[in-house]
């Protein structure tokens, strides 16, 4: 049995999502950007893209690495599939990454499994949250994964039946603390603010991520991320008012 299982959620169930997982940057999919940085951590001890057996998503197959496995599960919904891939690849823990970022970062996800380590008590769930408490998964940055207890997620799966519960296979479990052992890592203050944005959502999410990866080369990391940010602050202003316009919607 693995003990930590990076898991790429490719459960698509809407067109938008499927578009931007295969649509290309540099010349990869936003898939094969994501699965590839995955594989570059230096803490997991193997990565597996994640999708269901709807026709629309048979196309995971052939934008994501050929060597990162793909499990297709029989599951109609998110929760469902990964419950079905932790059971078809058995691991202590795994950590979950969604497929909105290309420049996903694997030293955050390293730093994740790390911390899962050194805690005095074993936990459910453990991710990274920002400073006014928003959990870092719900931000527009993207660049982070979280880490689960396997046997906390196939508990949970066999006890929410409502679509909105399984849709998101671990917000359950970071929203009811009471419930949960939960812990939260505070994100680097760096990367804590409100004029980053690393996920893929408008046209203009995907202008300035064909700047940065132009400017910076494919193997950019947030270091330089945040530098060429600091150096731009029209960039920064941009990324800034796109925030804006999302959480007010």
């Amino acid at each position: 049995m693995l003990e930590n299982l990076g898991i790429v959620d490719a459960c698509f169930t809407l067109p938008k999502e499927r578009a931007r997982a295969a649509r290309k940057l540099n010349g990869k999919s936003v898939l094969e950007w994501v699965a590839r940085r995955a594989t570059d951590s230096q803490q997991l001890d193997g990565v597996i893209v994640v999708t269901n057996s709807d026709p629309a998503n048979e196309f995971v197959k052939h934008v994501t690495p050929l060597d990162v496995p793909v499990f297709v599960a029989q599951a109609s919904d998110p929760l469902g599939a990964v419950t079905a891939a932790l059971e078809a690849y058995p691991a202590n823990h795994f950590v979950r990454i969604e497929t909105a970022c290309p420049l996903f970062d694997p030293v955050l996800l390293d730093r994740l499994v790390k911390e899962s380590r050194r805690l005095a008590e074993p936990v459910d769930y453990l991710g990274y949250r920002c400073h006014d408490g928003t959990p870092a998964m719900a931000t527009p940055v993207g660049v982070y994964g979280e880490w689960v207890h396997t046997k906390t997620l196939l508990e949970a799966s066999t006890r929410l039946h409502s679509p909105k519960h399984r849709s998101h296979p671990t917000r359950y479990i970071y929203e009811h603390p009471d419930r949960f052992r939960v812990e939260w890592i505070p994100l680097p203050e760096e990367i804590d603010r409100d004029d980053l944005r690393l996920t893929l959502n408008t046209e203009d999410d995907w202008e300035y991520h064909q700047v940065i990866v132009e400017t910076l080369g494919p193997d950019c990391d947030l270091r330089t991320i945040t530098n060429l940010l600091n150096r731009c602050p029209s960039l920064r202003h941009q990324m800034a008012a796109l925030n804006r316009a999302a959480r007010s919607m």
